[in-house]
């Protein structure tokens, strides 16, 4: 069973973070490839624009945002294989560049992933 994490971009990479997976629809300001050190970037699995300008990262509409995800990511055919992929690996690290660690996408996708 694959153990999915959470973790910032801005942190270091760590021998135990397993596949390391990007999930923002925009790359990170200030980080290098090299320094991501991503082995995917799943910038098609990330809220739509539209949703991701409507939550603008307020911790106010955050249940509003988990609704309207969800609902994205269960329709998503590009989500579903992305699902099933990564269950080969035994640990995925989904990263984020979100200030907020409690009210970002990151938290939202693990918890589809793992139901």
């Amino acid at each position: 069973m694959t153990v999915y994490k959470i973790k910032r971009i801005y942190e270091s990479p760590e021998s135990d973070d397993g596949y390391r997976v990007l999930v923002d629809r925009l790359w990170p300001r200030g980080i290098s490839k090299e320094r991501a050190a991503l082995d995917e970037w799943a910038k098609d699995i990330a809220p739509t624009n539209e949703l991701r300008q409507w939550f603008g990262h307020d911790p106010e509409k955050f249940v509003g945002f988990m609704s309207r995800y969800t609902e994205e990511l269960d329709a998503s055919s590009v989500a579903a294989t992305l699902k099933q992929q990564w269950q080969k690996h035994p640990v995925v690290t989904l990263l984020y560049s979100a200030k907020d660690i409690e009210h970002n996408q990151a938290v939202v996708l693990q918890q589809w992933l793992e139901r």
